[in-house]
């Protein structure tokens, strides 16, 4: 068992995050609903715990509450945001709200030295109305803001430490540098969480759930389901079985292209089903994008346990479910935060199923992911290709999904993509930082009127978008050339029919998701 750094969330959008960096300094952690038992919890080697923040003030009805056994434990604890008020207020101190509320970038002013961090003044990402007024016995304050006077506090004795500010998002620069101290200085934690430490593990777990069972693996093409199977495969062998679903949600030429390469990794183990009728059938009359995703899910599984039973005596399913999945389809036992979007590996499962799951990435982030990919042998091609969400394009064609409306918002993704190849920016192995990680066409039922070859035109609207990012959880647009995007709006409008419009999204994420639905 390694050393676990416990991060409880009080509904904190930010709250992967933290984990993220934590997993960057080969810290391993897991977050936790800040309801799940002591028992849950303690039986892991535990070395600290973090506090998230949340959208409640701590002195409110029903506000999240901080856990007997978090200060009880003697171990120590990082307070963020609301976090820090939590440990204040239920230790003793005053917390209310602010006259003025703090934003974004602000400076803090460090007054002395502690184990987090050096005295000196720095630039921070703030997000909060509350703030502390009073401290409880034996806490000091380390630092303030404009708008709190107690931006940093701590009982250095018990290894207790609060920040108002987020140290876990890329606007503070220093926070990087909090965690680690955190992890390492005063939480003792040894930096074991490694890709070739958790391939080991994930073998020997797969190995001892498994046994001399068969599996049958669920490959998408997509990253997380191609480095599933290549792990599992890795662990049992030839009692692996994948198959690759043609659900008809697919883009232009993936079916062929995504065959070839994993037979090529596989072998004769690998075989495709041609399942299009069956999820168009489960979709008709489908626009909302939750019921969609709960169609697709219960249909993949459908579809799955019916090759299972040709297939022979198989046992498990195996799925390439990653913890952003997790998460954001709010588990209830790992998030407090409101639900996102149900992840059709999660949220769509049906309530009875005939096989087992196997679900060796499910605690793993896009680039842990990737790491382990690399080091399984899977080509450059397979594991940096781009992130491909497992309902396909039923989630970049918004309302109801027809197979004509599929075969619009698939020519126009095949322009838009093929022209970034043409120009370089797109298909990068391990893109730098502000290059294109993401780019797709989603299809919009939004009709405006236009006028082609003198003609009124009344059609639907195609949304480009291209983000970059490093770990999916944030993104930004990227600024695409002016001619690259004109050339791409001209051919699709002259070349796809039923598409007189098309825009391109400059929303970041937050406060967007990078997919539409």
């Amino acid at each position: 068992m390694r050393d676990t750094l416990i991060i409880l969330d009080f509904g904190s959008q930010y709250t992967q995050l933290i984990a993220r960096r934590l997993r960057e300094a080969q810290v391993f952690c897991e977050i936790f609903n800040w309801q799940t038992p002591a028992a849950d919890v303690m039986v892991l080697q535990t070395k600290g715990f973090i506090l998230s923040g949340g959208p409640s003030s701590v002195y409110e009805a029903n506000a999240p509450t901080l856990p007997d056994y978090v200060i009880s434990s003697g171990l120590p604890i990082l307070g963020i945001c609301y976090g820090m008020q939590l440990i204040a207020y239920s230790l003793g101190g005053r917390v209310a709200a602010g006259s003025e509320r703090e934003y974004g970038d602000t400076q803090v002013e460090i007054s002395q030295n502690n184990s987090l961090l050096s005295a000196g003044s720095y630039r921070v990402w703030m997000s909060h109305g509350d703030r502390i007024e009073s401290l409880p016995q034996d806490f000091s304050a380390l630092g303030t803001s404009p708008g709190s006077p107690f931006a940093m506090i701590a009982d250095e004795g018990r290894h207790i430490y609060g920040l108002q500010f987020h140290p876990e998002v890329h606007h503070t620069p220093i926070g990087r540098t909090i965690l680690e101290n955190f992890a390492f200085k005063v939480c003792q934690a040894k930096p074991e969480w490694t890709p070739t430490n958790i391939i080991s593990d994930s073998v020997a777990a797969i190995q001892a759930l498994v046994g001399d069972g068969k599996v049958l693996a669920a490959v998408s093409g997509g990253v997380d389901s191609n480095v599933m199977a290549a792990l599992v495969h890795k662990a049992i062998g030839s009692q692996l079985i994948s198959v690759f679903v043609d659900n008809g949600l697919l883009r232009s030429g993936e079916r062929e292209s995504v065959s070839a390469a994993m037979r090529k990794q596989i072998g004769a183990a690998f075989h495709t089903v041609d399942a299009v009728s069956e999820f168009l059938s489960a979709l008709r009359g489908k626009a909302d994008p939750e019921q969609k995703r709960r169609a697709i899910g219960e249909t993949f599984i459908r579809v799955f346990e019916n090759q299972a039973q040709q297939l022979g005596k198989v046992d498990f399913l195996a799925q390439g479910t990653i913890y952003p999945d997790v998460i954001e389809s709010r588990a209830p036992e790992r998030s407090a935060a409101h639900k996102i979007k149900s992840h059709h590996n999660v949220g769509g499962l049906p309530d009875k199923m005939a096989l087992k799951l196997v679900e060796p990435l499910r605690f793993l982030f896009k680039d842990e992911v990737r790491a382990i990919g690399s080091l399984l042998g899977l080509p450059d091609e397979l594991v940096w290709r781009q992130p491909f969400p497992g309902p396909g394009l039923a989630v970049r064609c918004l309302g109801e999904i027809t197979a004509q409306r599929l075969d619009t918002l698939r020519a126009a993704d095949a322009i838009f993509t093929s022209e970034l190849r043409e120009a370089g920016l797109l298909d990068q192995p391990r893109p730098p930082e502000g290059s294109i990680a993401q780019a797709f066409a989603a299809l919009l039922p939004v009709y405006s009127v236009g006028i082609m070859g003198d003609q009124r035109t009344y059609q639907e609207t195609i949304v480009l978008r291209a983000v970059s990012s490093q770990d999916f959880m944030t993104a930004d647009w990227v600024p695409l050339p002016h001619d690259l995007l004109a050339r791409v709006s001209s051919r699709i409008v002259n070349e796809v029919h039923g598409v007189n419009r098309v825009v391109y999204d400059l929303t970041s994420k937050p406060p967007a998701t990078i997919e539409w639905e």
